[in-house]
């Protein structure tokens, strides 16, 4: 019903946010990323996503910084038993990058530092989005590669594919390549070697 609301940020108390649209003040409930982010606009012009969420008890409109924490917000209430407060609680101790990040090399425990978020939950997060993560990464063109560079890359099946997600979530072409070297590839899918990469790289 909405998709962004423009005027003037009137009320920054996290997690609401009041924005002014000709006398009529939308209140939205943004992350805590969001709001920090908002922080030196009150009283400013500012401009947010938003998503209308309706329940039996009423209605809730949230606020959101860029579309890819809306885009990850979707993803996350898509997830059984993850609701609107929930998807937010995640996305204001993570950022949508540090999420799929979090999501490709299952790190379970950087999801479950969210308020109300447990282990079990943090599982089921992974579980139900590391396809999505993984296919959204892929569909995305590696940053800054040449056609020299792409000449070198290493081709043919789940290596190339590792390689171009690793790529996607920011890596340089030289520290992917270092990360992979020495892999065991035999018999693994692009998933098992991403995250064999992720842990390489986190050292």
């Amino acid at each position: 019903m909405f998709y962004y609301v423009s005027g003037t940020l009137a009320v920054l108390d996290a997690p609401i946010a009041v924005i002014d649209c000709g006398g009529v003040g939308y209140q939205m409930t943004v992350s805590n990323v969001t709001a920090a982010l908002l922080g030196d606009k009150v009283g400013k012009s500012c401009k947010l996503l938003t998503h209308l969420a309706v329940r039996e008890d009423g209605v809730e409109l949230f606020g959101f910084i860029s579309t890819e924490e809306r885009e990850s917000f979707m993803k996350l209430t898509s997830v059984s038993g993850i609701g609107p407060k929930a998807a937010m609680s995640i996305l204001s101790t993570m950022t949508p990058d540090d999420l799929a990040l979090a999501i490709a090399s299952e790190d379970t425990k950087a999801i479950a530092r969210a308020p109300g978020i447990g282990a079990k939950t943090a599982a089921r997060v992974v579980l139900e989005l590391k396809d999505k993560i993984a296919k959204d990464m892929m569909s995305v063109s590696p940053k800054g590669l040449s056609a020299q560079g792409a000449a070198s890359m290493p081709m043919g099946g789940v290596l190339s594919d590792a390689t171009e997600a690793l790529m996607a979530l920011g890596y340089d072409k030289n520290t992917v390549l270092s990360a992979l070297k020495g892999v065991d590839t035999k018999g693994a899918d692009a998933g098992t070697l991403i995250r064999l990469a992720l842990k390489k790289l986190a050292r």
